[in-house]
């Protein structure tokens, strides 16, 4: 493959990555306004947040078996029409709570498809030895499409509480039916279904290799761990008298750091090696989740942050590339779908459990569960192979 041709597609897959954080990230939000103009009941929103999550969970698998047989390519188009098929959902539909599901769960599957594409992709165009930096390349991408996404609803939304919904669905979809033409321009990919094992078998033989069941398990928490800091360091915030506005900078803080360990993933893991980098960055997380919670002046309460953002930016693509060097080609697909069900199963059960645990200690109490299943992920991570 020429280098020019080589870069041409890495240059159209990170813009890919960028434009469907975007779209999933303007159309989430703003699902969630459409419902409060609706007078949706706060269960339905729970309903409505969960949609989006069934189908990584029933799709993930027959996604990365297509990928696997039909091509990335193949599969990020399809994506990418689901996820103008939701954006048209939207905004005809989104009248009631029936349409706003029916839209969610097209979100979710279109989302799906393009994220499986875009990881089979990158595991099936790098050269052994440079996985650390790609996939620290693409999730800055991905990065930076979930940072851009709520700013386009500001746009929108002037002063108001509520931004305009219908215009946003409309921004949406003229975003994904840009997305299906961007999706046309990425490289052809593989198609290993001759040499590839399918269904069962395929599986069981992944779930066999070593590392790759620490390396699932290891993402699930970390992802879960992101998800927890979310939610409940604004619920500590308020807890502790804190501004919105500064709880809001604590958290940007957390998300550029996670970015910045992202963007020299590549260098730190050829100076420090994958396995030492994975179990010093969970490890590191954990601590500063630790004291997170206790009283602190806010200089110190950022630093904090910040450590806690490094380290949990570095654990998504590390697993990601040990699962890309692990799987042979024809699977790769298949192990970042394995991934993905990992990572949505723990989004669904981690918080409550942690919750449960925690009863009676509130916010500063699920962050210390949390902060013990971080370090369980660190020490844990020291049996994972050097090389897979």
């Amino acid at each position: 493959m020429p280098e020019s041709w080589h870069r041409r597609g890495t240059t159209v897959l990170l813009a890919h990555a960028v434009m469907t954080q975007v779209i999933t990230f303007v159309l989430r939000p703003t699902m969630s306004y459409r419902a409060i103009e609706l007078d949706v009941p706060a269960a339905w929103l729970g309903v409505l947040g969960a949609s989006f999550a069934v189908a990584p969970l029933l799709l993930a698998i027959p996604a990365g078996q297509a990928a696997d047989r039909y091509g990335e390519r193949r599969m990020a188009v399809s994506g990418a029409v689901l996820l103008t098929a939701s954006g048209v959902a939207f905004l005809w539909f989104g009248h009631g709570i029936a349409g706003l599901v029916l839209a969610c769960v097209l979100l979710g599957a279109g989302h799906l498809g393009c994220v499986i594409a875009q990881q089979a992709m990158v595991a099936n165009t790098t050269e052994r030895g440079g996985y650390d930096a790609a996939f620290g390349r693409y999730t800055f991408a991905a990065s930076i499409g979930q940072a851009a996404g709520p700013v386009l609803i500001s746009a929108f939304g002037g002063g108001q509480a509520i931004p305009d919904t219908g215009g946003i669905f409309l921004l949406a979809c003229f975003l994904a039916a840009a997305l299906v033409a961007l999706s046309v321009l990425l490289p052809g990919g593989s198609r290993t279904s001759s040499q590839a094992l399918d269904g069962e078998a395929g599986l069981r033989s992944l779930l066999r290799m070593p590392g790759i069941t620490r390396a699932l398990v290891t993402s699930c928490v970390v992802l879960a761990a992101v998800d927890i800091t979310l939610v409940y360091l604004p619920a500590l915030g308020a807890e502790r008298g804190l501004a919105s506005g500064t709880v809001g900078l604590l958290l940007a803080v957390r998300g550029v750091a996670s970015m910045a360990s992202r963007f020299f993933l590549g260098r730190l893991s050829r100076a420090v090696g994958r396995r030492r980098l994975l179990i010093a960055s969970t490890t590191a997380a954990a601590l500063a989740m630790v004291l997170v919670p206790l009283s602190w002046p806010l200089w110190i309460l950022a630093a904090l942050l910040l450590v806690l953002g490094f380290g949990l930016g570095v654990g998504q693509p590390l697993t990601m590339s040990w699962l890309a060097e692990s799987a042979p080609p024809g699977l790769r697909g298949r192990a970042m779908s394995l991934r993905l069900v990992g990572n949505r199963t723990g989004q669904l059960l981690i918080p409550g459990a942690a919750g449960l645990v925690a009863t009676g200690l509130g916010a500063a109490g699920v962050l210390w569960v949390t902060a013990l299943g971080l370090g369980w992920a660190g020490v844990s991570a020291r049996r994972l192979p050097i090389d897979p």
